[in-house]
């Protein structure tokens, strides 16, 4: 019986690579943060996907998801953008303070 574990590359190389990966974004999220070259707005989106971007990395590889079976990727996926959609709701929401003023 073939299964999808036995399909797994075992390297510890690509490992490394992927924490190396991630220590030059964390390099990168901690110079960009020390140095201010943008506005904040700005700086909180591109901070932000730098973030998704390692989290990408850490799901996809530490936490072997790429080597699931594609219907797991897809329950994962779809539980992600659930759960975006539902930030942007209620950030849109959240944001109605700063034009009611504090009372």
């Amino acid at each position: 019986m073939h299964t999808v574990a036995a399909t797994h590359d075992e390297s510890k190389a690509q490992y490394f690579w992927v924490w190396g990966a991630l220590l030059v974004l964390t390099g990168v999220e901690v110079f960009l943060a020390y140095e201010q070259f943008f506005q904040p707005v700005r700086m909180l989106e591109v901070l932000m996907v730098l973030s998704v971007i390692k989290a990408a990395l850490i799901i996809a590889y530490f936490m072997h998801l790429m080597f699931e079976v594609p219907f797991m990727r897809f329950m994962l996926m779809a539980a992600i953008v659930a759960c975006l959609c539902l930030m942007c709701i209620f950030f849109a929401d959240a944001m109605r303070i700063l034009s009611l003023g504090v009372k």
